[in-house]
């Protein structure tokens, strides 16, 4: 097996990974990591096919660099997000403590 091919079925198999924590799992900041696992193995797949017969295009490589800083944004973007709803939630359970005391 090639390292191309190899490179491009693990990125494969990474990304399923991700979809199925996306799917399955409930809980926001763990689909916020599954969410950038299936980056990652779109990555990795975009990498492996990139590598032609020993040669490698760079406009995929600078597709993934590109990829890579969207990715950390929305990242960063999603967890003040889900700290926010996060703090929401505690000044709201707050406030009902207060009503019902």
């Amino acid at each position: 097996m090639s390292s191309e091919l190899l490179f491009a079925v693990v990125g494969a198999l990474i990304f399923t990974l991700g979809v199925a924590g996306t799917v399955l799992v409930a809980n926001l900041l763990r689909r916020i990591l599954a969410f950038n696992l299936m980056g990652s193995g779109a990555f990795l797949v975009l990498v492996g096919l990139a590598q032609r017969g020993g040669e490698s295009d760079p406009v995929p490589h600078a597709m993934v660099l590109t990829g890579i800083v969207v990715a950390v944004a929305a990242t960063a973007l999603a967890l003040a997000l889900l700290r926010k709803q996060h703090e929401m939630k505690d000044s709201e359970e707050e406030l009902t403590e207060i009503d019902d005391g």
